[in-house]
């Protein structure tokens, strides 16, 4: 997942949304179909800080996935050193780059 650009939101918003923008500025959008459903900037930001705190609250698995081992790596670390071997190497990973803890209500 890349960081949510305002095509994302706009897409977020109207999955069939028909437009294209210069640089990410929202100034710059051309609609293609007219904008039927009148989206506006403000449902834009909107939907974009949205989609930002969503990626942001991924980053662990970003940063966990360069550091598993090839999944060839690991089948041979399961054959050689057993499920205990590789429960090892993962949770180097996971301790590493804990899951945050979801908000509490």
């Amino acid at each position: 997942m890349m960081k949510p650009m305002i095509i994302d939101a706009i897409s977020a918003l109207k999955k069939d949304a028909k437009c294209y923008l210069h640089n990410n500025d929202f100034d710059t959008i051309v609609w293609e179909d007219g904008n039927p459903d009148e989206i506006t900037k403000e449902q834009v930001e909107e939907k974009l800080v949205e989609l930002q705190e969503l990626y942001d609250s991924l980053n662990y698995k970003r940063k966990r996935k360069p550091e598993y081992p090839a999944i060839e790596d690991q089948l041979d670390l399961l054959y050689h050193e057993g499920i205990e071997g590789w429960k090892k190497i993962i949770k180097d990973v996971k301790d590493k780059y804990p899951k945050p803890e979801a908000p509490s209500e």
